[in-house]
């Protein structure tokens, strides 16, 4: 590779073996994603389409040509990237693999179908086709419905004092009041006095009759007649859960409803037709429930004939490279919403490993993310066999177990950003340890363990008994306040549904409910201590904006500041320019060409479409009237292509900008630019700024942080920054829980709760509780890899 300038890469020239395990290290933002993502991938990307037909290209998303100035021997590449799953309820483990393909397919070709029944197609079994969903549910299996208790929680209350809770509030539900007033029913009785009749009509019908309604306000407004549209409340709900995009309001509107198998299938999600058909005595929703390992063993034991025997041996074939990668415990149905990120990541590979292809190249990014270390071995088990099969895999790695079974090693650095984008180092890992100036050396090859560190003591303790949600069946859980946790465990042993889902649950119960929580859906027995925290904060990676619109200063609430610093300058005032005039996203100071996005959508038919900088304001997204105000010498264009750290300097003197400055850098952003697109950013960087955004408020009471692996997509060096910030929030009073596999993190915690011992069935039970010593002295798969941590192995 020669002349790589892609993002922050400065004219970078390396080579790198075919054939091999080649790792790309160092800090977050120091741009190895750019050398082997946007330089490496995207250009055999470029060359492949290259050879596509030039209408067919048009059907194929493509990513720009990248700034490189020639890549030699590069062998066609394939990509597969970390992400987190879709809110797509109909994305399963089967369809992500495509083992249910097969499956369906078995159950077509050599199911046993009742006496005089028409043979189906495979479309048939998928109820994610017309053809094979159930009618009722629409292949969901599940039906979500309203009842006059989850609509009216206190019959005592009448329709004016809020009776109905599932309407809106403000004037949305006063105009349904009224409405409902105008139509003749009485919305001053309690409700449990009105007739039966009357409660079914307004909860449940689908009518909506137009009435002139005459609003009663305060006295001296203007009350002008107007007309006004019905809509039960039942109606309103369902609309609201199924269209809203307000996931504010959706969460609502759910908590309104009643979920339940679906009467017609019982679940199965099929027709009858399709359930009538069965394979070993199984329907195909039957063995779709089935963990993967019991999955097998059923066909394995199945008789049949030629054609079944061709079936069976492709699918057990395809669930063992599964299986292999300790995934035996999911079912076919499983939702892919309901996976982690390191589950969702080992069934790709999975699938590759069936792919067989030869000579390619495989550009992963972090594969570790979201693995136990115990699971880090049938990775690169996986990864081993991708290089035998005669492929070169490239790896974006922070794990410094897969970092040390590289062939060779490339080292990008020193630092992130404008102090980055360097290559410290290309050949053999060994070579690193003579380069002083990279981050990654002194973690591979310098002392093992944190400090030592005493436990801090508890100030009180969160108790859950008898929880039980997906995998976690019974378990009675205790968290510590006042002190920093990490609960840990096997990828799919149950953390997150334990941390995130329940405990969670519990304390937004309270909070939404009072002392006494009664949650529409109980995930447990009983809560002690849950009025001790006043405020919860979860922390987790998803972006935090999906437009170039939403940025790092948008999001902190930087921007507000800057814009009003504008305002107040004196040609800002001389022309009667707000601090609105100064936003890319509304009309008035942004450049209309481009609409204040500073690029231009260009279609080229034939040829990928591209973007290019705006004509008129060349990606300054303003008109030039407002890029004429200047705050010191910098137009707010100039502003927003300032760093972090070269802001901090500019904004010394204000105190509200200086504050949200002062975060990011603390929790290691400072190189980034403060216009920077939020979908520029990665899971990790996403994750420090929402951190750095709840670190800049004022804390009041006791705070609960949540936080979901926040050490995935870390260097090790940017690791010790973020922990610096989570303990200082203990120092300070609150308390943290982190989910987290990395055994650095784990052994400077002060309590560690330890789940498994396996995944899924094998999984739901706290193995053990204690210090991060009595963990690693108490056995179970996190204990030698913990106790490595603290320098005893």
């Amino acid at each position: 590779m020669r002349g790589a300038r892609e993002h922050n890469l400065r004219d970078v020239d390396v080579d790198i073996p075919r054939d091999s395990l080649t790792v790309f290290t160092g800090v977050s933002g120091s741009g190895k994603s750019s050398l082997a993502f946007g330089t490496v991938y995207a250009e055999a990307q470029r060359r492949y389409f290259e050879s596509v037909a030039p209408y067919a290209r048009r059907l194929i998303h493509q990513v720009g040509a990248p700034a490189v100035g020639e890549i030699t021997g590069l062998p066609p590449a394939v990509s597969l990237e970390q992400r987190r799953s879709s809110a797509n309820e109909r994305s399963s483990v089967g369809t992500v693999t495509t083992l249910s393909n097969s499956l369906r397919m078995l159950f077509s070709r050599a199911g046993d179908y009742p006496p005089g029944a028409e043979r189906l197609d495979s479309d048939a079994f998928s109820p994610n086709t017309a053809a094979g969903a159930c009618p009722e549910c629409h292949g969901l299996g599940r039906i979500h419905r309203t009842t006059e208790e989850s609509l009216v929680p206190d019959p005592s209350l009448s329709v004016r004092e809020g009776a109905i809770a599932a309407w809106p509030g403000a004037w949305q539900g006063k105009n349904l009041r009224d409405v409902l007033d105008a139509l003749g029913y009485d919305v001053d009785r309690p409700w449990r006095d009105l007739p039966a009749g009357d409660r079914e009509w307004i909860l449940f019908t689908d009518e909506q009759p137009v009435v002139t309604v005459h609003p009663v306000r305060d006295a001296g407004r203007i009350q002008r007649p107007y007309q006004g549209t019905y809509m039960s409340a039942r109606r309103y709900v369902m609309h609201t859960f199924a269209d809203s995009r307000s996931a504010t309001l959706r969460a609502r509107a759910e908590r309104f409803l009643t979920s339940a198998a679906c009467p017609v299938c019982g679940g199965g999600r099929l027709r009858p037709e399709a359930l009538a058909v069965t394979f070993a005595g199984y329907t195909v929703a039957e063995l779709a429930a089935l963990p993967l390992s019991a999955l097998a063993d059923v066909v394995r034991g199945a008789d049949g004939d030629a054609t079944a025997r061709v079936m069976t041996t492709d699918l057990l074939a395809r669930i063992a490279t599964v299986t292999e990668l300790g995934l035996g415990y999911l079912a076919l149905d499983r939702t892919a919403p309901t996976l982690s990120s390191g589950e969702l990541q080992r069934l790709r590979l999975a699938t590759q490993l069936r792919s067989g292809l030869f000579g390619v190249v495989y550009v992963l990014d972090e594969p570790s993310a979201g693995l136990h270390p115990a699971d880090t071995a049938s990775l690169l088990g996986v990864l081993g066999r991708l290089k035998a099969a005669g492929n070169t895999v490239f790896v974006v790695e922070h794990q410094l177990d897969v970092v040390r079974e590289a062939d060779w090693l490339v080292d990008v650095g020193p630092l992130a950003g404008e102090h980055g984008g360097r290559v410290l180092h290309s050949g053999p890992p060994a070579g690193l340890a003579h380069v002083p100036e990279s981050e990654t050396r002194r973690f591979l090859f310098g002392p093992a363990g944190p400090p030592a560190r005493e436990p801090r003591t508890p100030s009180g303790w969160l108790r859950l008994r008898g929880v039980r949600r997906h995998n976690v069946r019974g378990v009675d859980a205790e968290f510590p306040l006042g002190v920093f946790t990490a609960v840990t465990g096997v990828s799919g042993s149950g953390k997150s549904t334990l941390v995130g889902q329940v405990l969670a649950g519990a304390l937004a119960d309270r909070a939404a409910a009072g002392p006494e929580p009664e949650a529409a859906r109980r995930d447990y027995a009983s809560a002690e201590g849950l009025e001790a925290v006043d405020r919860l904060v979860q922390v987790d990676q998803k972006p935090i904006g999906r437009t170039p619109r939403s940025n790092l200063a948008t999001y902190t609430g930087l921007f507000d500041v800057v814009r009003k610093l504008f305002a107040q300058t004196d040609a800002a005032r001389e022309r009667g320019y707000k601090a609105g005039r100064f936003s890319f996203n509304v009309a008035g100071g942004r450049c209309e060409t481009c609409q204040g996005e500073g690029f231009v959508h260009v279609e080229l038919l034939f040829l990928p479409s591209t973007y290019s900088p705006c004509p008129d304001c060349h990606g300054a997204r303003y008109n030039p009237e407002t890029l004429e105000v200047t705050l010191r010498g910098l137009s707010v264009a100039q502003v927003l292509d300032l760093t972090v750290e070269a802001a901090r300097e500019f904004f010394e003197g204000v105190p509200a900008a200086l504050r949200s400055l002062r975060t990011l850098g603390d929790v290691g952003l400072g190189y980034l630019r403060l216009g920077q697109p939020a979908t520029e950013l990665s899971g990790g960087e996403a994750q420090r700024i929402k951190l750095a955004a709840e670190l800049q408020r004022a804390r009041r009471g006791h705070t609960l942080y949540l936080l979901d692996e926040p050490t995935t997509g870390l260097h090790p060096a940017d690791v010790e920054v973020l922990m610096r910030q989570l303990h200082g929030l203990v120092d300070a009073g609150s308390t943290v829980v982190v989910v987290e596999h990395d055994m650095a993190v784990v052994a400077g915690a002060d309590h560690v709760v330890d789940l498994g011992p396996g995944g899924g069935d094998g999984g739901g039970r706290i193995v053990a509780a204690g210090t991060p010593a009595e963990v690693a002295a108490a056995g179970g798969r996190t204990a030698e890899y913990l106790a490595r941590a603290l320098g005893g192995g």
